[in-house]
């Protein structure tokens, strides 16, 4: 049958974006009109539309109540054990619980759409494996030439809720040019985190360059977290420039996400700069006695941030 689809469109200049809010509010696909030039900015599966690809595979996944990988499939929070689903093939639970399930639609116009999803109302099953009852309600608004990503989190429950939010964009490469290989990738990390089994291990190593330096597409090959982000005015700006075309995907985000995961998928065909509020398995960390970023929001309390993703 395949996915129910939302559109959201800037009348002015005709970018748009669908969304997908019974596959974990994914917004697949935003194609921005610049000086008249289409430039289709996400990469996404063939089967994507169909509603039989891998979640995490396409567009911008959402990752919530945790991004990345969680050591096996036990949580232990305050001397409580929780089973969670295997996701990654090697024995880890991975990127949380709400990318590959239905969100409610709340709010929509021409161009914005607002969803929500809530454990206990959507899921109640997913009380059994985290701590607390979770909410969290993302907007995508299109206008000109940006698309911003609000998102808000809730903590319902009486109790403390720990909680790391991230989102997993597939920036297609090359951008309007012929050749990813020479596209040019700035992300202004201090250091990297030692990962281990595709985890982090606590250990850090310092950049050893400028870290505005543009790194090309070419030399990349990454799956892994850093951290230090060098932000101006509370924002952390990444990008990817194609030389070819002139055209450069700007995305940016707030302080308050303080590691980004990079990742070259198979087919290169895409590049995924993630913006994470905490390394991969901050749990596992904080028990050893290191700070990997992990939130605990207070009973009632609200965390609110915002990514803007724009072509130039």
């Amino acid at each position: 049958m395949g996915l129910e689809v939302v559109e959201i469109r800037d009348e002015a200049t005709g970018s748009f974006a669908k969304i997908a809010p019974g596959f974990g509010f994914n917004c697949f696909q935003f194609v921005a009109n610049v000086d008249g030039q289409e430039v289709d900015v996400l990469w996404k599966t063939e089967d994507f539309e169909n509603g039989t690809a891998r979640p995490s595979s396409s567009g911008i996944p959402i990752l919530f109540p945790f991004p990345g990988r969680l050591k096996g499939t036990k949580l232990i929070w305050e001397d409580r054990e929780f089973q969670l689903p295997e996701g990654d093939g090697r024995g880890n639970a991975i990127h949380g619980f709400v990318l590959r399930r239905a969100w409610r639609v709340l709010e929509k116009t021409e161009s914005k759409v607002t969803a929500e999803f809530q454990a206990s109302k959507d899921d109640a099953t997913l009380l059994e494996q985290w701590p607390t009852d979770f909410k969290i309600q993302a907007t995508y608004e299109i206008s000109g030439a940006t698309l911003t990503g609000t998102y808000r989190i809730e903590n319902p429950s009486s109790k403390p809720m720990p909680f790391g939010l991230g989102t997993h964009p597939y920036f297609n490469v090359p951008v309007g040019g012929e050749s990813a290989d020479a596209c040019e990738i700035v992300v202004p990390f201090t250091f990297a985190w030692e990962f281990k089994d595709q985890l982090a291990s606590g250990n850090q190593f310092n950049r050893d360059s400028d870290p505005f330096k543009p790194m090309l597409f070419k030399d990349t090959q990454y799956d892994n977290g850093f951290g230090g982000l060098e932000c101006e005015d509370g924002l952390c700006t990444t990008s990817i420039h194609d030389p070819a075309s002139g055209r450069t995907i700007v995305q940016q985000f707030d302080d308050q996400f303080d590691s980004v995961v990079l990742y070259n998928p198979g087919h290169r065909e895409a590049f995924c700069i993630e913006p994470y509020t905490c390394i991969p398995d901050a749990f596992q960390l904080r028990r050893q006695g290191y700070d990997g970023g992990l939130r605990v929001l207070a009973s009632g309390d609200v965390f609110e941030t915002a990514i803007r993703i724009k072509v130039q």
